[in-house]
C-alpha cells in the first residue's frame, strides 16, 4: 500500500466514521449496554480494516461501515418501541441490595464480586453496605443506590430553610477568558449595557480583565477576575 492510498484510507475512514458516530448520538457512548458494546467494538474494527487492510477496498469498507451504523439505529428505534425486544437486548437492572440485605443471588448472576459491589459503593459516596437501602445494578454497569433514611442528605425542605428565588433557570456564562459571550447574554434577554454596570460596580474597567463571569439562577453574576495577583472571586447581588 502507497503512504498517498494510505493517508487517504486515514482520511476517509475518519470521516465516515465521525459521521456515524454524530448520527448514532451519545447513548452509544454514556449508556454501554451490551448490544452498544459489540456495535462500538464493530464499528471500530470495520474501521481499523478500512484504514490498514489493502485486501479490502475503500467501497467495500464505506459500505461495512455505513451499513453496520444504519442497523445500529435501526436497533435503537426497535428498542425504544419494543419493551419485550429492550429487555432482550439490554436486560434488566438487578436488585443487588434489598431491604439492607445482600441478595447473593442477584450478586451471583450479575457476575459481581463484594469487592467490585464496595468499590461501586464507595464512589457514591457510601463506605458501609450496611447504610444501603437499595443498590440496583442498573444495564449499562452502573450502580444506583438508595441509602437508609438516617443516611440521607439533609435538603432545604428537612431544615425548613426557604428555597432561592430562581431567575434563570440554570446558572449561564457571559464571559470566558476575557471574551463577552453576547449570545448567552440575548439567551438571557439581557444586554452589554447590563453587563458593563456590573463590572463597574466591582470596579472592572473592561471585559477583558475577567477570567470568567456567570449569571446565577438567582440573577447575581459570579465574577473571577485574571491575574494571580488580582485572583480574588466576586460575586455581585
Amino acid at each position: 500500500m502507497e503512504l498517498s492510498e494510505l493517508i487517504f484510507r486515514i482520511a476517509i475512514s475518519f470521516l465516515v466514521l465521525f459521521t456515524v458516530a454524530r448520527i448514532l448520538g451519545r447513548k452509544e457512548i454514556s449508556q454501554m449496554t451490551f448490544f452498544n458494546f459489540i456495535s462500538a467494538i464493530s464499528i471500530g474494527s470495520i474501521a481499523a480494516n478500512l484504514v490498514a487492510n489493502s485486501n479490502l477496498s475503500i467501497q467495500n469498507g464505506i459500505i461495512a461501515l455505513v451499513g453496520w451504523g444504519v442497523f445500529t439505529i435501526l436497533m435503537d428505534m426497535i428498542d425504544i418501541k419494543s419493551k419485550a425486544l429492550r429487555k432482550v437486548v439490554t436486560g434488566d437492572p438487578t436488585i443487588i441490595i434489598k431491604e439492607g440485605k445482600i441478595v447473593h443471588k442477584a450478586l451471583r448472576s450479575s457476575r459481581l464480586d463484594l469487592d467490585s459491589l464496595t468499590a461501586m459503593l464507595r464512589q457514591k459516596n457510601i463506605f458501609s453496605i450496611a447504610d444501603v437501602d437499595y443498590a440496583i445494578f442498573e444495564t449499562d454497569g452502573k450502580l444506583s443506590v438508595l441509602p437508609k433514611e438516617p443516611k440521607k442528605p439533609l435538603t432545604k425542605s428537612d431544615m425548613n430553610v426557604p428555597n432561592t428565588p430562581k431567575v434563570y433557570p440554570i446558572p449561564t456564562e457571559v464571559i470566558s477568558d476575557g471574551k463577552v459571550l453576547t449570545s448567552n447574554l440575548h439567551k438571557l434577554r439581557l444586554d452589554l449595557n447590563w453587563l458593563n454596570q456590573q463590572l463597574n460596580y466591582q470596579n472592572i474597567n473592561n471585559a477583558s480583565e475577567v477570567l470568567y463571569a456567570q449569571v446565577q439562577t438567582d440573577g447575581t453574576l459570579y465574577i473571577a477576575i485574571k491575574g494571580d495577583a488580582l485572583s480574588k472571586d466576586r460575586k455581585d447581588a
